[in-house]
């Protein structure tokens, strides 16, 4: 494909989607004004499926479909890093030198690891009562992790993460998203329908199927992020080239 094909078949979907964008624009409602046609419906929605949290409402009930494909895109981010960045055949193992640690900071990280992970865990559990949710606490919680590695050293990071459980753990998590859809469809005709008890408003079991997707979300964010770190950790600690370990020992 030449550059001038590549160009004229760009400059037609940019004026396709230029016109789907201004004919959108026209149907807005007017800035400045106490009326918001979306707002209103999503807190309906929000207070009908007993969610107190409207924006995981919306995440995880009104546009859970585009949630599975934000999902789905930092899974195949963590698949893709994972094949590029494995070991190559000109590539070897070293062992990482321990570093030296100051026994503050040990004794900091000692502290801080166990809080951040409490913090993480009850961000995504209460994700649907209050702001955050899946994606902000599996932030949190693969930070937790790492601060291991700020705190001691590399080795001490290896031994707190098991690679093959947590590779397995994000699978399972990303596809227990599109599992929930597929019970919804089943149970209410519809993929991702909220068909599980509501419970009681404003209690972390309310919302019925918003924390079982918010939980599996923030499974695979923590996971995945985690895997990620640690094969670009890998490259930068461990594996090395022949060609430049032979250059460094002259």
């Amino acid at each position: 494909m030449t550059t001038r094909v590549r160009l004229v078949m760009f400059l037609v979907a940019a004026l396709v989607v230029a016109g789907f964008f201004t004919a959108a624009c026209v149907h807005l409602p007017p800035f400045g004004t106490s009326e918001h046609p979306y707002g209103q419906r999503a807190v309906a929605a929000a207070l009908a499926r007993r969610t107190a949290n409207v924006v995981s409402s919306i995440n995880f009930d009104v546009r859970a479909f585009d949630t599975l494909g934000e999902e789905s895109i930092l899974f195949g981010t963590v698949l893709g890093a994972t094949l590029l960045l494995r070991q190559a055949r000109d590539e070897r193992h070293r062992r990482a030198e321990p570093e030296q640690v100051m026994p503050t900071t040990l004794l900091f990280g000692t502290l801080l690891l166990p809080i951040t992970l409490v913090v993480g865990v009850y961000i995504v559990a209460h994700g649907q009562l209050s702001p955050g949710g899946g994606f902000q606490g599996g932030v949190v919680l693969a930070t937790a992790l790492h601060v291991a590695y700020v705190a001691a050293d590399y080795h001490v990071l290896k031994k707190l993460r098991p690679l093959t459980v947590l590779d397995v753990a994000d699978s399972l998590a990303a596809a227990s998203y599109t599992l929930v859809g597929l019970a919804g469809l089943i149970a209410g005709g519809a993929f991702l329908k909220n068909v599980l008890p509501l419970g009681t408003f404003n209690t972390i079991t309310s919302g019925g199927t918003v924390p079982v997707l918010n939980a599996a979300v923030g499974v695979e964010v923590a996971c995945g992020l985690i895997t990620l770190l640690a094969h670009f950790l890998d490259q930068a600690v461990e594996l090395t080239d022949p060609d430049q370990r032979e250059n460094g020992e002259n």
